[in-house]
């Protein structure tokens, strides 16, 4: 069965306001679906993994020529329109079912428990190509 990463972005449709500005009511009801969603997923056994990530004001980017010590830079950047926040790896049947899966994960509840119409990027995992070591 194919594998995939549904991941989901710290930037959201415009006017859509950061997570840590919603109210606490708010926050709660999107967290919980989250948990809903995993629990849902575990129990038909296509959850593999699901983490959040840390803000991106946490974020490092890393940079090495293989010779040197490796650049660190803090983050975000304002060129960054969006870091990842999360991501579920899911075992599915078929696309279209990993598919059903991301538009769930659009669909989380936001303020006022209006869907948040997040783009939420799918993409297959794939397996090392076969070569002679």
């Amino acid at each position: 069965m194919p594998k995939y990463m549904v991941m989901q972005s710290y930037s959201g449709p415009e006017g859509l306001a950061p997570l840590p500005t919603w109210s606490p009511e708010d926050i709660k009801a999107h967290i919980a679906f989250q948990y809903a969603l995993n629990a849902e997923l575990t129990e038909a056994g296509e959850l593999i993994d699901a983490q959040g990530l840390a803000g991106p004001e946490q974020a490092k980017f890393v940079t090495s020529d293989g010779v040197g010590a490796p650049v660190v830079t803090d983050g975000p950047f304002a060129e960054a329109k969006e870091l990842l926040a999360g991501y579920r790896v899911i075992e599915v049947d078929s696309e279209a079912r990993a598919i059903e899966i991301a538009a769930k994960v659009s669909a989380a509840p936001g303020p006022n428990g209006v869907p948040i119409g997040q783009s939420i990027e799918l993409r297959q995992i794939m397996g090392a190509p076969d070569v002679d070591l």
